[in-house]
């Protein structure tokens, strides 16, 4: 998983993502989690790249577990 923090990216323990996590636009399974000042948001894999660009400059987190889509299940 990867964390954008500012401008960096970083693997942090976070809780994972679960399909009872939805995005906030669509209700799809969220796979991004973006902390703000005044609270969370969680994304999908589109809607979060969607809004990628305005929200990192204000995020203090931003978790993708987006990979998760293509990782191979065994």
């Amino acid at each position: 998983m990867s964390q954008i923090t500012g401008s960096t990216t970083d693997v942090v323990d976070a809780p994972t993502l679960t399909a009872a996590d939805r995005c906030d636009s669509c209700g799809a399974q969220a796979y991004i989690r973006v902390t703000l000042a005044t609270g969370e948001l969680m994304f999908c894999a589109h809607h979060g790249k969607k809004y990628q660009e305005k929200l990192t400059a204000m995020a203090s987190n931003w978790q993708d577990e987006s990979a998760r889509l293509t990782e191979s299940r065994a």
